[in-house]
């Protein structure tokens, strides 16, 4: 029983690697979702660059009433109970990104918090539980994200303004 119980909690506390990025990832699973969805003219594009990272690329326009570009990752869902925080390595633009959250691919509202990047290569620490229902950009009368169970993961830009950007990965995990 001991010894369960000692695998349990390691399983817990051990790093979970959600997706790293190599030379030869499969990245089939990831998509860019922008405004044109609802008629707006935001162009996101991504793909692996030569030194193996996923590097996702674009820009953000407010014309036709648009405004933001998002990259997503849509996996089986996982129990993620006992994990606080997500981590990325990344060197992004000195922009402001949103990282979002789902439980359910069904869901139509993200658990979401947002992160400035500093345009060099850094590690990004986002505590799960702080991250707050949101729907089109209004925040809903839920509980924060329980941390429990994850289907996708997405990062999003959308400063309310019409800009460039380029967000580099190298991995995400939770921990």
């Amino acid at each position: 029983m001991h010894l369960m119980l000692f695998l349990i909690l390691l399983l817990q506390t051990s790093p979970m690697t959600l997706f790293d990025f190599t030379s030869d990832s499969d990245i089939a699973d990831w998509r860019t979702v922008d405004d044109t969805v609802m008629g707006g003219r935001s162009d996101g594009d991504f793909w692996l660059n030569e030194e193996g990272h996923g590097l996702y690329i674009g820009r953000v326009s407010t014309d036709n009433n648009g405004g933001f570009s998002s990259l997503r990752y849509r996996m089986p869902s996982l129990r993620i109970e006992g994990k606080t925080k997500a981590i990325f390595r990344l060197k992004g633009d000195g922009k402001t990104y949103q990282f979002r959250a789902k439980t359910d691919n069904y869901d139509r509202h993200s658990y979401v918090t947002s992160f400035q990047t500093s345009g060099e290569w850094e590690e990004i620490e986002i505590e799960l539980h702080a991250m707050k229902p949101q729907w089109r950009g209004r925040q809903l009368n839920m509980v924060d994200y329980p941390a429990e169970v994850l289907s996708e993961i997405a990062i999003l830009i959308g400063n309310k303004r019409a800009e460039k950007f380029r967000l580099e990965l190298d991995w995400i995990r939770l921990e």
